[in-house]
């Protein structure tokens, strides 16, 4: 069937600020929906409350609308366009929830809008908790042993008769909101009620726990025809119980039999089926009982979810992008495949490797949680290796994670202590799985860990080949190590970091030179959904080690693009949206555009994005090999946060042309004592400042400035580690435990200007002119992290003194740096003297909202003026912003009950939106207006 030509127009619905359960792979489904209905002729409206995303951009759709995800802004776009459709699969539980909302509130008839790409039954019935077990039993696919309440008596029955251990399920919420598993009588009161208040509709399902079963993915695709494909399946390495979003997963799935397997399609089939008449795309979650391999329906989505990016990167099949088209009447084998370009959407995506998934978490942020992992989810991003074995794709993961892991094992972070480690077996937390190698390290049997963990034997024993190869590694040195032992290590996915360090009195580099000398090098294959059964046109690569390399390197002029590696907090969405724009400016200068990502959320590793993409860990070795087939031009570090600029060192030390600041001038602002040297010479006022290595010479200094105090380590980023002291004793207690953490690191120890307005600047350097961005003013004081500030565009309190003086330190600085791009600027304002805090010569989180305040595409602009294609007086720069802009930080404390919700100098808030003010007379704002008044009074 063709598309329904009666669509002229289509509204997309975004999920909003980034929260833990809902994250940035709704704004690349989003924005590969928008591109794909484009292709189309369909004029698309987007709605998002999310200033940091590329979905949120004008080269993403027609007309975009930065309101509050509400009925009466629904109401308000279907008044000022003619909107014929609404979309609402692609951004998550909260698109879902606004269209039962407006449903309900007859929004879409009155605007004769139809909904596509599901049906409001098929949602009922899915989150439903006892519609969709009684749907299931009707078609006789098998579901735990469970019972609906929706009152504490009827949830007290259900138990009595179902038996503990239980797992309380809540319906309509995300992330596994409110979830929790019963194993005891006495506990089983407070998770009741934790469930039912966590439900909007105060209903819960009480069901069997099914604690130790294994935990299999599948996602699926649907079209007019009811005809259905399984794009990818996907296992749990861990077993349920941990919720799939904390969970490692591979692709395809490892220890399935095929008798298993293709009952598991039947039945996710049946399941699609039967949940109403649609198109689109869909996710299934089974159980699987590893004695019998009897399978459960855990329960069904009909929409993308973080299992479909995961699946989209996995394959190259770009589910959310024919999910569109058939969401508009498209039929599978009417949509071309966009790798092979020669084969239908009718054909079921093959893997010739192997993807690992393994989440990223912030437990450090949430001083005091409970980092069990359990039902509801706690991370707060992910990474992807891709190799062509589990132990090279699941090392590639672990170096990827940027949390100083080498790989696996053999990094010199093991842990020795047997009695920590069983307990972590028994108590997964986010080291569980490098406890699973250190357990297997130390001797403890495969079956003790099996049995344990839960975890299936087969992980098991590829985990344990690592070990063994590690202890044969022990027999050699570097110089006599034989060329085919060197070549199984690196197979198996082992860094040259990880090898230096077995070999004591080693160096990387001295590996990497080795392997040269021994020709052992890394080649690159093509990700091609086929398995090589069809020539692939889509340049999109992983490395590893074997004989032909499929990246054919051009003669092109080449950039390449750093990306940021995985979300997390104070390093989020807004560097994949620079990257983005980074890739775009370079393409649109006439360079070949090359990505390296990792982390299968993001927009910037959809295989269409850049010029070519390889999907690699950001990590040294990879990066450099990169590098040195690709001989680019140069290298873009500003716009990928923290995880690009750490490669700047290394680069500046091999020669690598870095493209825009200079790594010394990016250093001299990160290193506080050269920059207090600079500020100095510019006679620009700043706090007083000391640096130590020791508790005794923060001592020193803290009384040579004076308290209170702020205390950090050097090269952070959202504000990791810092705190606020007012003694000796709070001084010496934060000092060891930075100095613990991260030895061989110098703390900074300012002066703390108490009760100090803070604001800051973003600016465009070319070398010769400065153009200021914006300035934002926030509400909450200088030592409250700038990513947990209200901050307002542009100051509505600030004199304008004061606001002359912000320029023209701006300016200054950015001149001193030798600044070639972005630079942000934080100040603190004390009796309108105006201090620097710091400045940051790369993208930050507040470009991309001032970007869209403004409607100026500031990234693109700054990519060019990098890339030396352009200076600032090519540029004409309107701004449309009418009123104000507030910037709303957004937290997901839900996650975490116990913590201190205290706001401090570490950033704390995963995401945020963006509000429009007319006045300052706005109620909104005189509120906030209070709160900072409020504030700098105490």
């Amino acid at each position: 069937m063709p598309k329904d030509n009666s669509i002229k127009s289509i509204l997309i619905i975004g999920s909003g600020p980034i929260i833990i359960g809902q994250a940035c792979e709704f704004d690349y489904a989003g924005s590969q929906a928008a591109l794909s209905l484009k292709d189309e002729g369909i004029k698309v409206s987007i709605i998002n409350s999310n200033p940091a995303t590329i979905m949120t951009d004008k080269v993403i759709a027609d007309h975009v609308y930065l309101l509050p995800l509400e009925p009466a802004s629904i109401e308000k776009i279907l008044q000022e366009q003619q909107i014929d459709a609404v979309l609402p699969t692609m951004g998550g539980q909260t698109a879902l929830n606004l269209c039962i909302a407006c449903a309900e509130q007859g929004i879409w008839e009155k605007y004769n809008t139809k909904i596509v790409g599901v049906d409001l039954a098929a949602i009922e019935k899915t989150e439903n908790r006892e519609a969709f077990r009684q749907l299931m039993v009707d078609i006789g696919v098998g579901v735990a042993t469970s019972k609906i309440a929706n009152s504490f008596l009827e949830g007290k029955e259900a138990a009595q008769e179902i038996g503990f251990p239980l797992v309380i399920r809540p319906s309509y919420t995300l992330g596994g909101k409110g979830a929790g598993f019963v194993h005891k009588k006495e506990d089983f009161d407070a998770a009741l009620s934790r469930g039912l208040e966590a439900s909007p509709t105060h209903e819960v399902l009480v069901e069997q726990a099914v604690l130790g079963w294994k935990e299999y993915e599948l996602e699926l695709l649907r079209d007019g025809n009811d005809n259905v494909i399984i794009i990818c399946s996907i296992e749990n390495f861990d077993p349920m119980g941990i919720h799939t979003g904390d969970s490692i997963t591979v692709a395809p799935a490892m220890t399935l039999s095929d008798r298993c397997y293709q009952e598991m399609r039947n039945q996710a089939i049946k399941m699609m089926r039967a949940i109403g008449n649609f198109a689109g795309g869909c996710n299934v979650q089974f159980s699987v009982n590893p004695a019998d391999e009897a399978i459960i329906a855990i329960e069904i989505n009909p929409r993308v979810s973080r299992s479909s990016a995961l699946a989209s990167k996995a394959t190259g099949y770009p589910i959310a992008k024919i999910a569109a088209k058939l969401a508009i009447g498209y039929n599978l084998d009417e949509i071309e495949n966009q790798i092979t370009k020669t084969t239908s959407a009718y054909f079921e995506p093959t893997l010739d490797y192997v993807i690992v998934k393994i989440p990223r978490w912030n437990f450090d942020k949430f001083k005091g949680a409970n980092r069990e992992l359990g039902l509801q989810m706690k991370s707060v991003g992910e990474v992807m290796g891709i190799g062509r074995s589990f132990i090279e794709a699941l090392q590639k993961a672990c170096q990827s994670l940027e949390i100083g892991r080498a790989g696996l094992g053999a990094d010199g972070r093991q842990s020795r202590n047997l009695e920590e480690i069983m307990h972590s077996l028994e108590h997964p937390s986010w080291d569980r799985l490098f406890h699973v190698y250190d357990a297997l390290s130390l001797g403890v049997p495969i079956e003790s860990v099996r049995k344990a963990t839960k975890i299936d034997r087969w992980f098991l024993n590829q985990i344990m080949d690592v070990v063994t190869l590690e202890n044969e590694l022990r027999r050699y040195s570097l110089s006599n190590i034989p060329q085919d032992f060197l070549f199984t290590l690196k197979q198996k996915g082992f860094s040259d970091q990880q090898i230096a360090y077995v070999l004591h009195n080693t160096t990387e580099e001295d590996v990497y030179q080795r392997r040269k000398e021994l020709g052992i090098r890394r080649v690159y294959k093509m990700v091609d959904t086929c398995a090589a059964e069809f020539p692939a046109k889509t340049p999109y690569y992983y490395s590893t080690y074997e004989g032909e390399n499929e990246s054919i390197v051009s003669d092109k002029k080449k950039i390449i693009v750093l990306g940021s590696g995985p979300n997390r907090i104070g390093q989020g969405i807004e560097f994949d949206y620079s990257c983005v724009h980074g890739l775009l400016a370079a393409k649109e200068s006439g360079f070949e555009a090359i990505m390296v990502n990792c982390n299968p959320e993001t927009v910037s590793t959809d295989f269409n994005m850049a010029d070519k993409l390889y999907f690699e860990p950001v990590f040294w070795e990879h990066v450099r090999e990169i590098i040195d087939l690709e001989k680019p031009y140069g290298v873009i570090v500003q716009l990928g946060g923290q995880t690009a600029l750490k490669m700047a060192e290394k680069m500046h030390q091999h020669g690598i042309k870095i493209i825009g600041t200079s790594f010394n001038d990016m250093d001299i602002a990160e290193d506080r004592g050269r920059f207090s040297d600079l500020l100095k010479e510019l006679e620009i006022p700043y706090p007083k400042y000391g640096v130590a290595e020791s508790a005794e010479e923060a001592l020193e200094v803290a009384h040579h400035v004076g308290y209170p105090v702020l205390v950090r380590p050097s090269y952070v980023l959202g504000g990791q580690g810092m705190s606020i002291v007012i003694n000796d004793e709070d001084l010496e207690k934060a000092v060891v435990s930075l100095l613990k953490n991260l030895p061989g690191n110098r703390v900074l120890i300012d002066h703390f200007l108490d009760r100090a307005a803070e604001a800051e600047s973003d600016s465009i350097c070319d070398g010769e002119d400065v153009h200021i961005i914006g300035l934002m003013e926030h509400i909450e004081p200088a030592g409250i992290h700038s990513g947990d500030s209200y901050s307002v565009l542009p100051p509505f309190d600030l004199s304008e003194g004061v606001v002359k003086k912000m320029e023209e330190y701006t300016v200054k600085i950015a001149k001193a740096l030798n600044v070639s791009g972005l630079l942000n600027i934080q100040f603190a304002i004390k009796n309108d003297d105006v201090y620097v805090i710091e400045a940051n010569p790369r993208a930050s989180r507040t470009v991309p909202f001032i970007a869209k305040a403004y409607d100026v595409p500031y990234i693109n602009i700054a990519a060019k003026v990098m890339l030396g294609v352009a200076k600032l007086k090519d540029f004409t720069i309107e701004r449309k912003l009418w009123g104000y802009a507030i910037k709303e930080p957004v937290f997901s404390y839900d996650k975490f009950p116990e913590v201190e919700k205290q706001l401090g100098p570490e950033m704390k808030s995963t995401g945020e939106a963006i509000r429009f003010i007319p006045n300052l007379q706005d109620p909104y704002f005189r509120q906030l207006y209070k709160e900072k008044s409020r504030y700098l009074s105490k």
